[in-house]
């Protein structure tokens, strides 16, 4: 299998330059050759983890910051995108991640006043961030009542229900995390 280096020269460099540290300061600090960096630079030369390791120390700078050209780009889901759909208990849940993650599903759900979810139980740990409104949440013999701002984790293979009380509508930020055993 053919495999494409890693380029990490433009990196060094511009690191370098950010710093306005010569080539002959980074030979100095790394204890390397002024030719030799100037290679790497120029990629006309691939340095090995030790020398990426050195160079890292004379830049004071994580490794990983060399490759940051091979990182892929963030993915966005615009609030346009997301997918949406009517609670089944009525109210709107939103997708706010789009379906992009694997082990953390992350919605925004809107919820009338007096809805409540009813006694359920899914995969993984629940956070709840409250937005607006109070809600009343229920877990065996624990009874909490948040309201914005308050923060709520527990665990959702444990059968649990959430209620919106008062007399205006709820909006929570929910993550779901499925957690693996390992």
């Amino acid at each position: 299998m053919d495999r494409a280096r890693p380029l990490v020269g433009c990196q060094i460099r511009r690191l370098r330059q950010e710093r306005g540290l010569t080539l002959s300061a980074i030979a100095e600090r790394s204890g390397m050759n002024v030719g030799y960096l100037s290679q790497v630079e120029n990629e006309k030369a691939s340095p090995s983890l030790e020398t990426l390791a050195a160079l890292a120390v004379a830049l004071e700078v994580p490794i990983a910051w060399f490759f940051i050209d091979s990182v892929p780009p963030p993915r966005v889901v615009r609030a346009s995108e997301r997918p949406r759909r009517r609670s089944r208990v009525g109210g709107d849940l939103e997708e706010v991640d789009g379906r992009l993650p694997r082990d953390v599903r992350i919605f925004q759900a809107t919820m009338p006043p007096g809805v409540r979810t009813g006694l359920h139980a899914h995969g993984g740990e629940e956070h709840h961030l409250l937005l607006s409104g109070r809600v009343r949440a229920v877990q065996g013999d624990h009874t909490v009542e948040l309201g914005p701002g308050d923060y709520l984790l527990w665990d959702a293979t444990i059968p649990h229900d959430v209620q919106v009380i008062g007399d205006e509508p709820a909006t929570l930020l929910l993550v779901s995390h499925t957690v693996h055993e390992g």
